[in-house]
């Protein structure tokens, strides 16, 4: 930090070195949290292969580290979200597959890997979901180092590979991680944006401690990404029957190979009707393609204010995720970074103007963490989005270096207060928050459609968390499910609710967190309201209104047909 930020943190109560700090702004008086009980129960569920990533120690090489994603969705149809985890790969043994996992309902899950097709090997990264044909069965994107896959959804309950005749395979070996599927130009057909992050080749690479850069704290350490070459991003446009043309170029995506891109997140960030782009970097500085119109993209990112920190300052960006934290109708945009920093929220203050944002709102209180996988999501139901990080270290090293530093961290949960400000609850939300693992990607979704989401968390070298939040709620919510005219998920389209008096929007949207995907159901909490509106912006730029639909179920709505089903919430 620069002299003015530390002394502006050190007034404001915050940690500015390698540590933990009391809350920036202490509860008021008469204000209480609400009760939180996360617990893993990944075992029970049947959750139980292990998340492969190279050596489990002695790691000579940074793919070893970055682990994988998870996304959430219904391959099926069957109305209850499903889970696909990917797995990494090794240098030397037998390869891992990626695991799908069908949800049989109470929260109990079957492997169906092999029996979906689903048993090629790679050295897995990140996930993102669509339906790029408008079948009405949502498709899955499987980012790799190598050869990156396309599993096309046939409907049956099998995916088959199609990379290479859908126009998504790269004609060399590539480093690819996060991705999102996004209808950019708004003509019915999903396109695809897909970062990359190292142009990494092993035998160019060297090894721990070789070089000053592969040193960390005083530890010989693996190398990168800073020293190693760098990548741009690519982005594929559909041309309306499910296969793609690599647009970078063309549509001003491709920038020099000075990035190391990570996470992908959208969302019509300037609420002019166009999706539009903001990329996650590590140790550089971060990306947002701002869309003009479905014609071209322009990258603001300085501008803007979203490359940077607050000092100006370069970060190690890992996770990305958005929400409306002020009920302002714009999207806010939080970002992970690694250890001895802090994460950022960038505060949007409306036509492509962003604010750092994080001191003010309580979120610089701890920076002892490295962090990934992030998402907003309501765990009271009280309408205010609240924020769950997954945290580990990259170095094994560290637990026997006398860094003070941990390979395995304990997760971070943030509730939002509601006026401007959040609260770290991590210590007092159960075991499943504050048990230690490296984790990497997490994805969030309602998988017992009760009414509460559940957090799913890929672990390095175990199998993944599932967290379910015990403690009872009084308060409402509702979910929302929003389809294009031909039946797919309407991915862009922008849904506010109002309830209680208060207005609160989302999107839909593909890719997120750390190379990851969650439901793409909106769960909206509603405090004590009972009933609530809808207004919908589809992508296609038509809005309709919903009205009087009752708290406590699951609502699909499509265009041009209105509520299409009602679903009470499971008991």
């Amino acid at each position: 930090m620069c002299a003015a930020s530390v002394a502006r943190s050190q007034q404001m109560g915050v940690a500015t070195g390698n540590g933990h700090a009391t809350p920036a702004k202490p509860l008021p008086p008469g204000v209480k949290p609400p009760v939180v009980d996360y617990r893993d129960i990944a075992a029970q569920a049947g959750l139980s292969a292990a998340t492969i990533s190279g050596a489990e120690v002695g790691k000579q090489y940074i793919v070893e580290t970055t682990g994988s994603g998870v996304a959430i969705l219904d391959y099926d149809n069957d109305g209850l979200p499903d889970i696909f985890v990917v797995n990494g790969g090794r240098f030397d043994g037998p390869q891992p597959v990626d695991h799908l996992y069908h949800n049989l309902g109470g929260l109990k899950f079957e492997d169906v890997t092999q029996k979906a097709g689903l048993h090629r090997t790679g050295w897995g990264q990140g996930v993102c979901a669509g339906d790029v044909d408008n079948s009405g069965h949502v498709d899955l994107f499987v980012t790799e180092w190598g050869t990156n896959a396309f599993f096309h959804n046939l409907g049956n309950g099998t995916f088959r590979e199609e990379a290479q005749e859908r126009g998504l395979a790269s004609p060399t070996r590539r480093w690819s991680t996060g991705c999102a599927f996004v209808d950019f130009n708004r003509d019915g057909h999903l396109d695809l944006i897909v970062a990359h992050y190292v142009d990494f080749d092993p035998s160019q690479t060297p090894r721990p401690g070789e070089k000053s850069q592969c040193r960390w704290k005083g530890l010989p350490v693996l190398c990168g990404p800073r020293g190693l070459p760098a990548e741009t991003m690519s982005l594929y446009q559909n041309d309306g029957h499910g296969h793609f043309k690599d647009v970078s170029n063309a549509m001003h995506i491709t920038t020099q190979r000075d990035y190391y891109g990570f996470s992908v997140l959208t969302g019509d960030f300037d609420n002019d009707g166009w999706p539009d782009i903001y990329i996650a970097c590590d140790s550089t500085a971060s990306l947002y393609y701002h869309n003009l119109g479905g014609k071209d993209f322009e990258e603001i990112a300085v501008k803007a204010g979203v490359a940077y920190n607050e000092d100006g300052r370069e970060q190690a960006g890992m996770g990305v995720s958005a929400a409306d934290l002020r009920h302002k109708g714009r999207l806010d945009i939080f970002k992970t970074n690694f250890a001895d920093d802090t994460p950022t929220l960038y505060r949007n203050d409306g036509e492509n103007n962003f604010t750092d944002d994080t001191i003010d709102t309580g979120l610089a209180v701890n920076t002892r963490f490295l962090s990934w996988g992030t998402s907003f999501l309501d765990f009271d139901n009280d309408g205010w989005p609240d924020l769950i990080l997954a945290n580990g270290h990259v170095y094994p090293e560290v637990e026997t270096g006398n860094t003070g530093e941990h390979f395995r961290q304990h997760r971070l949960l943030y509730w939002n207060r509601g006026d401007g400000g959040f609260y770290d609850l991590s210590s007092a939300a159960g075991s499943g928050i504050t048990d230690a693992h490296s984790s990497r990607g997490l994805a969030v979704g309602d998988l017992d459609n009760d009414g509460q989401q559940e957090i799913v968390i890929v672990n390095m070298g175990e199998p993944p968390s599932l967290l379910k939040n015990f403690a009872p709620t009084s308060l409402n919510s509702l979910t929302v499910r929003v389809l294009t005219a031909s039946g797919r998920d309407d991915i862009g389209a922008r849904v506010t609710l109002t309830a209680g008096g208060q207005k609160q929007m989302n999107e839909v949207r593909s890719g997120g967190s750390f190379l990851s995907q969650s439901d793409f159901r909106l769960h909206f909490g509603m405090g004590k309201a009972t009933s609530a509106s809808l207004a919908v912006r589809w992508l296609s730029g038509k809005t309709e209104t919903f009205t009087n639909l009752a708290a406590g179920q699951i609502v699909t709505v499509q265009e041009g047909k209105g509520i299409v089903n009602r679903q009470p919430y499971a008991h």
